[in-house]
């Protein structure tokens, strides 16, 4: 197959290029399964999750289907306008990618609220992850109660450029790629150890240590990785 090996630079995007140029170009007819995942990965020298980007890009964009228990399927676009390609300008940054930015940013703002933050601060960091087990315990994803907890943190850092760049992280939780990644990889079980997780950073914030704050803003961000990087849930595509 005339794949090249890739640079560790926009993966997915260049990933999902190589293999919608060679859909285009008949490699793959429509109806024909993609190679499985782990087979990919080998062959352009990335990781699986990146090329599980890059299937989920190229799925959002409809070329092609991802099939329960079966694999990845090229689907018949002859009848269908084209839609631009996640390659074009507003392209929507990659979700394992997000998480290894919010690790970096997170994890200092979290020391720096331990050091930092007042009262007030650790208050709202208690109400938002109570709204969070509220939410789970209605079977309700609790989107509403992590923003507010990861908010409360960067706002006790009294800095407007990094509250703003932790609202635009999670703002791209709301790109296509993103939200379908959420739809196969979380579910209420994964939220109830995230809850968990969340408990251990303000603990350490509440106990005005940096260090451990920012050791357990890692911890969180590492898992969140590993749980988008399990094997798929209600999909096969290897």
């Amino acid at each position: 197959m005339p794949l090249q090996t890739l640079e560790p630079q926009r993966l997915y995007r260049q990933i999902a290029e190589q293999l919608r140029e060679l859909i285009g170009k008949g490699e793959f007819g429509v109806g024909a399964r993609i190679p499985a995942e782990r087979d990919l990965a080998r062959q352009l020298g990335v990781s699986r999750p990146s090329v599980r980007e890059a299937l989920i890009a190229l799925e959002v964009e409809g070329w092609v289907e991802v099939r329960t228990g079966s694999g990845v399927y090229v689907l018949d676009r002859s009848s269908r306008t084209p839609a631009p390609p996640n390659g074009a300008a507003g392209i929507e940054w990659g979700p394992l990618e997000i998480i290894r930015a919010r690790r970096m940013v997170e994890g200092e703002t979290a020391a720096t609220a331990a050091q930092y933050g007042k009262r007030k601060d650790v208050d709202a960091m208690r109400r938002a992850i109570r709204m969070m087990r509220e939410l789970a315990a209605r079977n309700e994803v609790p989107h509403e109660g992590d923003r507010a907890f990861h908010l409360a943190i960067v706002n006790a850092c009294d800095n407007v450029v990094l509250t703003e760049t932790v609202q635009g992280f999670w703002e791209s939780r709301h790109g296509p790629i993103f939200a379908r990644m959420i739809d196969y990889f979380e579910t209420m079980e994964s939220w109830q150890v995230a809850i968990g997780e969340h408990e251990l950073i303000l603990e350490a914030i509440a106990a005005r240590d940096p260090a451990a704050a920012r050791s357990a803003m890692h911890e969180h961000m590492d898992k969140f990785h590993q749980r988008f990087s399990a094997s798929w849930r209600r999909t096969k595509a290897s």
